[in-house]
């Protein structure tokens, strides 16, 4: 055989080789995942989403429990009330949705990943074993490609997890960020901001009686990291670039409003290799209507009043 016509079929057997995909975090796992393992005994599927009635009306992966986001992750008698709740109460809500200390959770939502976030870093903030817990990526999106959702709803499962009480590694109150931050300027301490641009700078106000940011802090919008359209996270190299001046050797306190794009940024700062991130358990929710706490508005982590 003539040396041209083996080098074409060299060159044409490479490229019919399947192509190596992208590694990615590996708690993600896609709709061919799910559906391999969706009718194991111990698989536990759980839907966050944005609207609750959708759950219903909509519909929903067939087996899944519903979780009320706010309801359901949130200390409902607190203020504001999207503190963590209580181990005992997240314990029984666990168990509500059918949750044993040997399930595989599968959490899905229909914003990028955000909501299931919350219940994701909560399932580590109380000792749960996250190499059994896992986000599908791309969410209802990811589903809905090839597969059916239904309304039948489901059934209340009957678990037997047992938490641990939370792992106080994990959060920061608002009096640790004050002194650490406000006041003694730690140098072992980052403050990130993770909302939208125009809340950090208090262009619009979402929430609470006031806008702005809290001083010090720094803004890196954590659903930037995620594709609007397919629901799903970017590349690593993305995250990367996003994160590439946040020092690695400090300790590193995130905020947001509610709850939700804080978690998303603990994600992913800790698929990044980040070793202490912590969580400010009230968010803006609680400083930015705590009306004798200072804040700054603008794009600069600090103003006048509190530039050294």
């Amino acid at each position: 055989m003539p040396y041209r016509s083996v080098t074409t079929l060299l060159l044409l057997a490479i490229l019919l080789l399947p192509l190596p995909l992208l590694a990615g975090p590996d708690f993600l796992v896609d709709a061919d995942w799910l559906e391999a393992h969706i009718d194991d005994p111990k698989t536990v599927v759980l839907e966050v989403r944005y609207y609750p009635h959708r759950f219903y009306t909509v519909g929903h992966i067939e087996g899944a429990h519903q979780v009320q986001r706010f309801k359901d992750l949130g200390d409902n008698f607190a203020e504001p009330m999207m503190r963590f709740p209580s181990h005992e109460a997240f314990q029984k809500t666990l168990r509500r949705w059918g949750v044993d200390n040997d399930s595989t959770i599968v959490i899905y939502d229909d914003s990028r990943t955000a909501l299931a976030s919350r219940l994701y870093f909560m399932l580590a903030l109380y000792g749960f074993d996250m190499e059994r817990v896992f986000v599908l990526d791309g969410g209802t999106i990811e589903w809905e490609a090839f597969n059916p959702l239904t309304t039948e709803p489901t059934p209340p499962g009957n678990g037997n997890v047992t938490l641990q009480a939370a792992n106080p590694a994990l959060l920061v109150e608002w009096t640790d960020i004050y002194d650490d931050v406000v006041s003694r300027r730690d140098p072992g301490i980052v403050l990130l901001d993770a909302r939208p641009v125009d809340q950090y700078t208090g262009e619009r106000v979402n929430g609470a009686v006031r806008g702005g940011h809290i001083p010090g802090a720094i803004n890196i919008v954590s659903l930037d990291a995620t594709d609007g359209m397919t629901q799903k996270w970017r590349d690593r190299d993305v995250l990367e670039q996003m994160y590439a001046e946040l020092p690695r050797d400090r300790t590193i306190y995130v905020y947001c409003h509610d709850g939700f794009r804080k978690t998303l940024t603990w994600m992913q700062l800790n698929y990044l290799g980040f070793e202490d991130v912590r969580l400010y358990n009230g968010g803006w929710a609680h400083w930015g209507n705590a009306l004798s706490l200072p804040v700054v508005q603008g794009e600069a982590p600090y103003d006048a009043n509190f530039e050294l």
